[in-house]
């Protein structure tokens, strides 16, 4: 799929039109965003990638409402992003865990079915899917500080799928843990992303990350961010460990490191 397409609401999670974001300073205006033209297709995963400051997390709180956009146009399923976000139909996951000291594993998962009011029964049930699907089932019943840091993060990520969304909105979730766990949890997102049908919107540094999860990989300009480049990863699925050795996946590392870095591409369609 193309950055703009002619997709319709349905099959469209997220359409950004000439979005722009700046922020007011003591010494004047910062412009963090500028004319991003964007669609990511129901179920599609797709990361966001570019040097620091250049706007990724920016424009996903854009997307999950958490920021007003300064100009243009964002819909979330064919809605507004703060009508989106009412109707509940994202889930969100940062870089920390952001679990609740005080709650249980299956009590922190619960916690945005409870806060919209579903029943108790109910919501057992839905906690014992999700701590099924994450892995977790032997520690529903743990506190976060027992709890390593990749097992908070699969609690962080069975909490946003909690009220199944269907978009997921991940800030850099896996920035934190080591390499080992890194691409552990990448494996168990990948096959959650499947599993649950939801699209997913990915702010991440790591090339080799974005290339492993992604459908598409949107590389961003320095600040103001802009969309320089969208790469198909056209790898197989569903992603399996040994896919990171293959001679695909070292080339659409290339790829996406050298449209990061400015450097001529030639794709395999233009030769």
């Amino acid at each position: 799929m193309s950055a703009m397409g002619t997709s319709t609401e349905q099959d469209v999670a997220v359409r950004a039109v000439g979005v722009g974001k700046v922020f007011p300073t003591k010494t004047g205006e910062v412009v963090a965003l500028a004319g991003v033209d964007l669609e990511v297709a129901a179920g599609e995963f797709v990361s966001l990638i570019g040097p620091s400051g250049c706007g990724k997390s920016t424009l996903m709180r854009l997307i999950a409402d958490l920021d007003p956009a300064t100009s243009g146009e964002l819909a979330v399923f064919g809605k507004t992003a703060q009508r989106a976000r009412l109707d509940q139909d994202y889930g969100i996951a940062f870089q920390q865990a952001g679990l609740l000291p005080w709650r249980t594993v299956g009590a922190n998962i619960g916690l945005p079915l409870e806060l919209h009011g579903v029943g108790k029964a109910e919501r057992d049930d839905r906690i014992r899917e999700l701590v099924e699907l994450v892995g977790l089932a032997d520690f529903v019943d743990r506190y976060p500080d027992q709890l390593s840091g990749g097992m908070q993060q699969r609690v962080a990520i069975a909490r946003s799928l909690a009220e199944r969304p269907r978009l997921l909105l991940m800030d850099e979730p896996f920035g934190a843990l080591d390499e080992m766990t890194r691409e552990y949890l990448q494996g168990e997102l990948a096959r959650l992303a499947v599993e649950s049908g939801a699209a997913v919107v990915f702010v991440t540094h790591s090339i080799p990350e974005a290339v492993f999860l992604s459908d598409r990989v949107v590389v961003m300009s320095p600040r103001p961010g802009r969309i320089t480049d969208i790469i198909d990863v056209s790898l197989p699925s569903p992603r399996e460990e040994g896919l990171r050795e293959s001679s695909a996946y070292f080339a659409k590392v290339t790829e996406v490191r050298e449209a990061l870095h400015g450097a001529p591409v030639e794709r395999a369609n233009e030769r």
